[in-house]
């Protein structure tokens, strides 16, 4: 991975992990409903944060070395994985 995405998914992982043990003492302390459904939400949208990150790192390492190489085969499976990308954010509503 580029160093500075490693570091900075690195640090999402220990804030999702953070926010999750959060959620698990939310749920045995039997807090209220709204607020351990928006704390799932955060850690939703930190989810996606993360999903962000080793994007953009795929997409500059990998993604770019195959479509930068003559290989057709390598530019069809960049292709290949971008659609199934896609593909799981349409079916997820995304």
């Amino acid at each position: 991975m580029i160093p500075d995405i490693k570091k900075r998914a690195a640090h999402r992982i220990k804030i999702i992990e953070g926010q999750i043990k959060g959620v698990q003492k939310m749920i045995d302390s039997e807090a209220y409903c709204m607020d351990i459904l928006i704390q799932s939400l955060a850690i939703q949208k930190s989810l996606s944060s993360l999903d962000k990150l080793v994007l953009e790192n795929h997409l500059k390492t990998h993604i770019r070395a195959m479509f930068s190489s003559n290989d057709e085969a390598q530019q069809e499976q960049a292709i290949e994985e971008l659609l199934k990308l896609y593909e799981l954010t349409q079916k997820s509503g995304q």
